[in-house]
C-alpha cells in the first residue's frame, strides 16, 4: 500500500474537508480510507498503486483550494500488539 498526504491550503470547516475528501475519490477512484484535516491544513488516503500527483493537484486547485504538496511512501499497517 501506498500512502499519500497532500497539504492544502483554503480549508476552513467540515465541508471544506468532505468537498477535498470528494475531489480525491473522483481523481483516484481506487484511493481507501480517504480523509481530511482543515486544522492540519492536510489530506491522506492508501492505493495499491502510485498516483499522479499532477493530475490531483490540479483536481484540487481547480475546487478553489491550493494543493501546496504532494507526497507519497509505502505504508505498513501498524499492529497493535508487539511481541
Amino acid at each position: 500500500m501506498i500512502k499519500t498526504t497532500m497539504k492544502i491550503d483554503g480549508m476552513m470547516c467540515g465541508m471544506c474537508e468532505a468537498h477535498i475528501c470528494d475531489v480525491i475519490r473522483k481523481t483516484v477512484p481506487s484511493a481507501k480510507k480517504v480523509s481530511a484535516s482543515h486544522s492540519k491544513g492536510e489530506a491522506c488516503f492508501l492505493t495499491e498503486e502510485t498516483t499522479d500527483s499532477d493530475q490531483l493537484i490540479k483536481a484540487i486547485n481547480a475546487t478553489g483550494y491550493t494543493c501546496l504538496n504532494v507526497e507519497s511512501a509505502p505504508y505498513e499497517k501498524k499492529s497493535w500488539f508487539h511481541w
